[in-house]
């Protein structure tokens, strides 16, 4: 998905001010917003929508049903709407990204409605590039990686994962053959921009790796390119 007018996006805000600020830039962007200021309606307006929308918008502060509950409720009911959470908690951002919930993004208040914007796109844009992709992830032979349960799968068999070690296979196998550097991962690891070593995405690939040799011993479809990065490399 690009930015387009056909682009329906729904806010789920409860603070009036911040709503509308959202909305008429994401408006002037060329989206078409709608807004909710109540948990509680956000699954009816859903299945009563004629039209999906690409992306919510939502609080994870909200009167009525709060934005986990409904981050978990829509990931399930409609995988393809991306989701990024609006959210002041930095402790809840793996939960939010990870295998419990599965966010797109997450973005931290207060925020620039600028940046809002920006992430918006950046989402849309890399749910596009999944879509487009050449390599369908459910259909690779070795290895599958199922986004609407959150797990990973070897010839049937479940992949224990961490919430980290989900969105670095995620990431690798969207680009088969693309070398990603450590930054380039830590940037899909840690989206709040924390100062990590790394180190820590060695010892993030050194465990994921393990789990996957683990269950399909014979392959070496995670790769490192010495002093550059890693790399998904499926065989056949």
């Amino acid at each position: 998905m690009t930015s387009s007018a056909t682009d329906q996006l729904l806010i789920v805000e409860d603070e009036p001010k911040i709503a509308r600020l959202v909305a008429d830039y994401l408006e002037s962007s060329g989206f078409t917003t709608h807004h909710l200021n109540h948990g509680d309606l956000v699954l009816p307006w859903l299945e009563d929508a004629t039209t999906s929308p690409s992306l919510v918008l939502l609080d994870l502060m909200l009167p009525g049903t709060d934005g986990l509950t409904l981050c978990r409720e829509i990931r399930q009911r409609w995988p393809g709407i991306a989701i990024i959470m609006l959210t002041a908690r930095v402790e809840e951002v793996d939960r939010l990204l990870g295998l419990e919930l599965g966010a797109d993004d997450y973005i931290c208040k207060p925020f620039s409605p600028r940046e809002v914007v920006a992430r918006v796109k950046a989402v849309l844009r890399r749910s596009q590039a999944t879509q487009d992709a050449p390599t369908d992830l459910a259909s690779q032979a070795l290895l599958t990686l199922d986004e609407d349960g959150w797990r990973a799968l070897a010839s049937g068999q479940d992949i224990a994962l961490t919430a980290v070690e989900f969105q670095l296979l995620k990431v690798l196998m969207q680009a088969p053959g693309r070398i990603f550097s450590r930054e380039q991962l830590m940037d899909h690891m840690y989206r709040d921009h924390r100062i990590v070593s790394e180190r820590t995405v060695d010892s993030h690939i050194k465990k994921l790796r393990k789990k996957i040799n683990e269950a399909l011993p014979e392959h070496d479809i995670i790769r490192s390119v010495y002093s550059v990065g890693y790399k998904y490399q499926p065989e056949g």
